[in-house]
């Protein structure tokens, strides 16, 4: 089913992407009530955080084919110049500079998985390999809204 909110994909390189914020880790089915609630929390706690770039805009990052424990789960945050007095309970993290397909997609979160596979379908058409054990990066410019949020789907590939 195409999804009818999602602007054409397209190829972006992205810098390094300094996070700080929150990792979600639970079972799978878990992830669309509890990384909301991360979400809520990391807007609460903004004031607490140094050096933000932009505090309208909150990072999802994960990857797909995890090698450890580490690895496991999601990561909500905010893009700071740098890392300085990380709050209590909150982590920091680092995506490095890499290569995506991007797409833009409004809508709710319950379309989000038919968007990936479209995101996924065109950079196959188009010959780019998914870099699966690497950091996938969303960005949320709207997320209060469940039925309508608004994101970039930064998909790693080769």
């Amino acid at each position: 089913m195409k999804v009818k909110k999602m602007k054409e994909p397209l190829i972006k390189n992205l810098d390094n992407l300094k996070l700080t914020g929150f990792r979600v880790v639970c079972r799978g089915e878990e992830y669309p009530v509890e990384i909301p609630k991360a979400s809520e929390l990391l807007e609460s706690r903004l004031p607490e955080i140094k050096n933000v770039k932009n505090g309208n805009v909150q990072y999802g990052s994960f990857i797909v084919d995890i090698h450890s424990e580490e690895e496991d789960g999601y990561w909500v945050g905010v893009e700071v110049e740098e890392f300085e007095d990380t709050p209590e309970g909150m982590v920091t993290m680092t995506v490095p500079a890499q290569r995506y397909a991007s797409a833009n997609y409004e809508g709710p979160t319950t379309g989000i998985f038919n968007a990936y596979e479209e995101l996924h379908s065109w950079a196959a058409e188009q010959g780019y390999k998914r870099l699966k054990d690497k950091w996938h990066v969303e960005i949320f410019e709207s997320w209060e809204d469940p039925n309508n949020i608004v994101v970039e789907l930064l998909d790693t590939i080769e």
